[in-house]
């Protein structure tokens, strides 16, 4: 049998340099690509399922920025939807808020289409030469000054409406969430974390991927101790799964009204701890430091 030698220089074709054609669809592509995801983002499914509900039969070929700006547009009319943590089969419960979707959550729905579409021209699925449309769409303006933190009679108020909540960890979790805390940090908390002879917990991986110490705080260690658990189990579990968080939203809003404590989100008791911190007279280093911060301007 004669058998064709290939050229001397000449490039071997492969399966997948061969398929680049543009034909795979957003919703063929989101599928692989969550298939390999292996971030911590517990919204990137939730938000990437909207957008294969949107433009999912499209192709990358056929894909415009014109078809993802009006899609955004249709987006921005619809109430937003939030991360209410997980069922008993472990998958992600996302629940709607009373308003329209913010700006930065807009801007996230088009970073996570960016991201997919970016992962397809770095996995040369894309055609060669591929341009990502979402680079050509505008940012929404995002307003990041709102700063609210509680007064001394609010934060009185709020725990000792915690301290008489349903759920017995509802006081701990905002104690602890006054030291600087991201609400994701508390969730993934275990009691293996919590160093009592030091008085100490870790965090093992934050939003920055770093390792950080929270704040030595005694009322807390006092409180941790008081509900101390198996080493591999998460301090905030759901009561049905050990491995999954609870889904403290109802409590918490159900503490909030309880205090009279207004236009306050969980994520506010940070800005809480940086004014704490900064009215004892610590540094812009030492407040972006305990909140986790790489940019000091962030801090400011």
């Amino acid at each position: 049998m004669e058998m064709q030698l290939q050229s001397a220089g000449e490039p071997a074709a492969s399966s997948s340099a061969a398929a680049r054609t543009g034909e795979i669809t957003i919703r063929d592509l989101v599928d692989r690509y969550m298939a390999e995801y292996a971030g911590r983002d517990v919204t990137r499914a939730q938000r990437l399922g909207w957008w294969v509900v949107a433009l999912g039969t499209v192709t990358l070929a056929e894909l415009t920025d014109d078809q993802i700006f009006f899609a955004l547009q249709d987006l921005a009319a619809q109430r937003g939807r939030y991360f209410a943590g997980y069922d008993a089969d472990g998958k992600p419960i996302y629940k709607a808020k009373r308003g329209p979707l913010s700006p930065a959550t807009l801007n996230r729905y088009a970073a996570a289409l960016g991201a997919v579409l970016t992962w397809a021209v770095r996995r040369r699925i894309a055609p060669r030469g591929w341009d990502n449309p979402c680079k050509r769409l505008e940012r929404h303006a995002e307003n990041n000054e709102r700063v609210r933190f509680l007064s001394d009679d609010e934060r009185e108020q709020l725990l000792a409406a915690c301290r008489r909540s349903g759920w017995d960890r509802l006081y701990l979790l905002v104690m602890r969430g006054t030291t600087g805390a991201r609400r994701g940090e508390l969730e993934r908390l275990t009691w293996g974390d919590v160093d009592f002879e030091q008085a100490v917990a870790y965090v093992r991986r934050t939003k920055n991927g770093d390792r950080k110490m929270l704040p030595r705080v005694p009322s807390v260690i006092e409180e941790l101790l008081r509900h101390e658990g198996p080493r591999s189990t998460l301090i905030f579990a759901s009561r049905r799964r050990r491995d999954v968080a609870y889904s403290f939203n109802p409590v918490w809003e159900t503490a909030l009204r309880i205090a009279g404590v207004r236009n306050f989100r969980f994520h506010d008791l940070r800005h809480s701890c940086a004014s704490y911190l900064a009215q004892s007279g610590a540094t812009l280093l030492e407040i972006g430091e305990v909140l986790g911060h790489r940019d000091l301007t962030i801090t400011k």
